[in-house]
C-alpha cells in the first residue's frame, strides 16, 4: 500500500538497526486513525498509527496512558518506540489463539490495576476519549469528578452542537446532582477509561492486552460498566475480579450511569444514533 511513512519514523528504524520498511499493510478496526502493520528489509515488525488532522498532543497523551497503564501485575500493554504530533509507532502484537485461562487472568490483572490508587481524581494533564478532549481537572471528590469532568462535560459539547436540548442537559444536571445517593464511596484507582471489548486484544502467547487507553484516576466500577456497554465479557472475568476485589457486590446496578458518559461521547463523535441510548438513560434516573 502507497502512504506516506512519516520522516521520523523511517530516520528512527534506521538509527536503531531496524533496516528501511519493506511493506505496510493497513489494519481494521479503527474508526478515529488510520493504522498500519509495518515490516522492514530487516525483517522487523511495527505497529503505526497516523492521524493528519488531530489535536498535537493526542499521540503524546496515548503515549503517557500506556506508560500509566504499564503496571507490574497489570495487563500486558503494547510498548511505544515513538510518536510526534501526527503518528504514534507502537510494539506490533501479533493476536493468536487465547489462552484457556485467559478471561480469569485479564480479571485479575484488572484488579491489580486498579489497586493502584490516587487521592485525587483525573490526572495533571487532560487527555482524549476517542477524539474528543477528556477533561480530568483533579479533585479528591470523585462526586463532583464524574459530575463536572464527565458527565457536564460531554452534556455541554453536546448542546454547543445542539446534539441536546437544554430540558436534556437539564436532566444530566439533574442526575449529576443525585450521584452521592446513587454510588458507593471509592477510592480513585487507576482505569484504563474506554474498556470496551475493541480494546482489548490477545497477544502472541494467548495473554490479554490492553490498547487505546483514555487512562486516569476514578472509579473501579466506571471500567467494569464499560466492560457491558457493547456486548460483556465472558463470565468468568467477571467472577474473578469480584473474588479478588472489595467491590460491591450490585456493581451492575449502576452501569447505565457510568455508561452513559461513554454514550455522550458517542453522541458528540458519531451524531444523533446515540441520542435514544443517552435519553433512556437520563429519563431513568432524572
Amino acid at each position: 500500500m502507497n502512504i506516506q511513512i512519516p520522516e521520523p519514523v523511517d530516520n528512527w528504524l534506521l538509527n536503531n538497526g531496524q533496516g528501511e520498511v519493506d511493506s505496510v499493510s493497513p489494519v481494521s478496526g479503527g474508526s478515529i486513525n488510520q493504522a498500519f502493520r509495518l515490516k522492514t528489509n530487516k525483517k522487523f515488525n511495527y505497529f503505526l498509527k497516523i492521524n493528519k488532522n488531530c489535536p498535537p498532543d493526542m499521540f503524546l497523551r496515548e503515549a503517557e496512558g500506556l506508560e500509566l497503564l504499564d503496571i507490574e501485575s497489570g495487563p500486558r500493554v503494547p510498548k511505544v518506540h515513538l510518536f510526534g504530533d501526527n503518528f504514534i509507532l507502537l510494539e506490533d502484537i501479533r493476536s493468536r489463539k487465547r489462552k484457556t485461562n485467559c478471561w480469569k487472568k485479564f480479571g485479575q490483572q484488572l484488579v491489580s490495576l486498579h489497586q493502584v490508587t490516587n487521592l485525587e481524581f483525573g490526572l495533571p494533564q487532560d487527555n482524549y476519549i476517542g477524539s474528543t478532549p477528556q477533561s480530568n481537572y483533579q479533585t479528591e471528590n470523585g462526586f463532583e469528578f464524574f459530575a463536572n469532568q464527565r458527565l457536564i462535560f460531554q452534556a455541554e459539547l453536546a448542546a454547543k452542537s445542539s446534539l441536546l436540548t437544554t430540558q436534556e442537559v437539564n436532566f444530566v444536571f439533574s442526575l449529576a446532582s443525585k450521584l452521592i445517593e446513587l454510588i458507593p464511596l471509592q477510592k480513585a484507582s487507576l482505569i484504563h477509561g474506554d474498556l470496551w471489548g475493541g480494546n482489548l486484544i490477545i497477544g502472541p502467547i494467548g495473554e490479554p492486552v490492553i490498547i487505546d487507553p483514555a487512562a486516569h484516576f476514578a472509579w473501579p466500577e466506571a471500567d467494569l460498566a464499560m466492560t457491558t456497554l457493547f456486548g460483556s465479557f465472558p463470565v468468568e472475568f467477571y467472577r474473578t475480579y469480584e473474588k479478588f476485589s472489595d467491590i460491591e457486590p450490585d456493581w451492575q446496578n449502576r452501569a447505565d450511569i457510568y455508561n452513559l458518559y461513554h454514550l455522550l461521547n458517542h453522541l458528540n463523535i458519531f451524531g444523533m444514533g446515540y441520542h435514544a441510548s443517552v435519553m433512556k438513560i437520563l429519563k431513568k434516573y432524572a
